[in-house]
């Protein structure tokens, strides 16, 4: 595919060129092995040429008007409807992505767009009151300057553009670097659409590299103010310290172990198909995925059966086949993690309801049953497609359950009695919970983040501007203050 070609190179001051370093970070495509891109590796010289590029463009675009940096993301708009095969194409080969996950996608990347087109228009200002006679002091909410963003691999683009759109559109430039193994969908792709609309060389530079060659450097950098990260709770902690440790502020939006709750008077058939979804969607590569299932004990028989049934149908396989609803993991290491986790928990004496068989990065998916509450599974993100089925003895039972985990992202609980499932909400420690829904979900103006150990910070609508721009007070002294010496 072209776009692989064209962008496996850094982006920085407005060129496409490569990186200096002696090794090249090689993009796979999951399913079938096909090399699609090599990229030599940016060094740390590239992440300062980046942010000094980004630093110089940016005090023009932050007095640009509003109105006028709106246009850009106009046109990225249009951009990706003109383009939208390409780069459905272009996710299903690189992220090994199906025809669900990548038109989920594409939606909300859409969705995000719109909205940093409004967000242009709401960092507003405010007049307060003084106790002071002939005082007047006014708040402003300015750009933080640069801000720098490192973004998963499992929904490239729309997790790169959800950070480097807001930032772009409040005044901001941005250095982001996409995950190694996501370079063209996380980083080049986001690049091209930005360049396309007529974004201004120097404010959006993509930085394809890895911690083994430029250290803590993207972090540390004296230039960016704010680090937006997404990704596993182990790197998350490791930005945050280092981000601390230079007075940089941090958004982190980290992982998840997310339980769907069916308490005893939901509708079985319509929590199944929301749990089978919230778990299987792009083969449970999904921070908010539903990686335990707590079954009320009186409808625990017949809800498993409907649920083994439903995920023992899902085809697995080629995932630009339309039919597919499992393909594969983003590599082969991971697909061994998963197919080990499930032999050690059937090995320390879990059921396993349904055994998904492995082929390379294809995974199977996998149900499993009579799992201690102290076992080390219960307590650990899943990053595939298995899932673990619990069962409680009523409402108190499941939200200890549900909370007995260092994670707090998201969830559901499915129940006939709305305001039943408001009050259960409630006790859940989460940032998100969803009632008679699934545990997968987005919205442009809706605060996305976690509790505990799931992330700091909250993104998306007036979020989106608590991050990423900073404020100001000037006072003004209507005639002449007085002094005490």
């Amino acid at each position: 595919m072209s776009y692989f070609d064209d962008l496996a190179y850094q982006f920085i001051d407005g060129e496409w060129r490569s990186g200096s370093g002696s090794w090249d970070i090689v993009d796979f495509n999951p399913y079938n092995g096909e090399k699609l891109a090599s990229i030599p590796v940016a060094t740390a010289t590239e992440i300062d040429e980046a942010y000094r590029a980004a630093e110089r463009a940016q005090r023009e675009w932050a007095d640009t008007n509003p109105y006028t940096r709106r246009l850009v993301f106009e046109r990225a708009l249009r951009i990706i409807d003109d383009r939208e095969a390409e780069l459905a194409a272009a996710i299903s080969a690189e992220v090994g992505g199906t025809h669900a996950k990548v038109g989920f996608e594409l939606h909300l990347v859409r969705e995000f767009l719109r909205e940093a087109m409004q967000l242009a228009l709401r960092a507003e200002g405010r007049i307060l009151p003084s106790p002071i006679d002939g005082k007047e002091n006014r708040l402003y909410r300015l750009p933080v300057g640069v801000v720098g963003v490192i973004s998963p691999f499992n929904f490239p683009l729309l997790l790169s553009m959800k950070s480097v759109a807001p930032a772009l559109a409040l005044g901001n430039a941005v250095v982001l670097k996409p995950h190694q193994n996501t370079p063209i969908c996380g980083g080049g792709l986001v690049a091209r659409i930005f360049e396309e609309a007529g974004l201004p060389a120097g404010l959006l530079n993509v930085v394809v590299t890895d911690i083994a060659e430029i250290g803590d450097a993207l972090i540390a950098h004296p230039v960016p103010k704010v680090i937006s990260f997404t990704g596993s709770e182990k790197v998350g902690r490791h930005v945050a310290t280092v981000a601390a440790g230079h007075f940089k502020h941090t958004v982190l939006e980290l992982g998840g172990n997310s339980a769907l709750v069916v308490l005893d008077d939901a509708d079985l058939d319509y929590a199944v198909d929301a749990a089978v979804f919230s778990r299987f969607i792009h083969q449970g590569q999904v921070c908010m995925a539903a990686n335990r299932v707590l079954i009320d004990r009186s409808v625990e028989r017949e809800f498993t059966e409907k649920f083994v049934a439903k995920v023992a149908s899902l085809k697995v396989g080629d995932p630009a086949d339309p039919a597919t609803h499992i393909g594969p993991l983003i590599n082969e290491g991971q697909a061994e993690a998963i197919t080990s986790l499930v032999g050690r928990a059937v090995g320390e004496g879990a059921t396993a309801l349904l055994h998904g068989k492995s082929e390379g990065t294809l995974v199977g998916p996998s149900v499993l049953g009579g799992v201690a509450e102290d076992s080390w599974l219960l307590g650990q993100e899943i990053f595939g497609p298995v899932v673990v089925l619990v069962p409680f003895e009523g409402d108190d039972d499941a939200v200890r359950l549900a909370n007995a985990t260092p994670y707090g992202l998201s969830g559901a609980v499915h129940t006939a009695d709305i305001e039943r499932g408001v009050r259960f909400a409630k006790r859940i420690e989460t940032g998100m919970i969803h009632i008679n829904d699934g545990t997968v979900h987005d919205e442009p103006i809706v605060p996305f983040g976690g509790e505990k150990s799931s992330g700091v910070g909250r993104l998306n609508g007036d979020a989106m501007v608590e991050a990423f721009t900073t404020t100001k007070w000037i006072s003004i002294q209507h005639g002449r203050s007085r002094f005490p010496f």
